[in-house]
């Protein structure tokens, strides 16, 4: 099983997660996504090719998305946003062939395991 989990090592849920999955038995892909950014392109498939949303990648709660005024924002300005400011990621990302979400908490993981 193919596992990618977008990781911030200094957020603690995304430990968590990472955690989680490892204890599963499962070495996932990691992407450090401060450190290596998706691009917009790679934000509009993973979207689009995991049952997620754009909304859900955003982290509304981060004082930059509330700043840009997000909150009622369309998915493409979304993405660009996320795109250009990768901190507005939504942390932890998880994706597997069952789907793909936003592990919060991250015991959600292992619906996706």
């Amino acid at each position: 099983m193919t596992v990618t989990i977008y990781h911030n090592p200094k957020c603690s849920t995304s430990r968590s997660t990472l955690q989680l999955i490892r204890d599963a038995g499962v070495d996932p892909l990691v992407i450090d996504y401060l450190k290596t950014p998706p691009s917009r392109a790679d934000l509009a498939k993973l979207a689009a090719t995991r049952g997620l949303s754009a909304r859900d990648l955003l982290r509304a709660k981060e004082p930059l998305a509330k700043e840009m005024k997000l909150a009622g924002a369309s998915d493409d300005a979304i993405l660009d946003a996320i795109a250009a400011h990768p901190i507005l990621l939504n942390r932890p990302i998880v994706t597997t062939p069952k789907g793909g979400k936003a592990t919060r908490p991250p015991e959600t993981v292992k619906d996706l395991l």
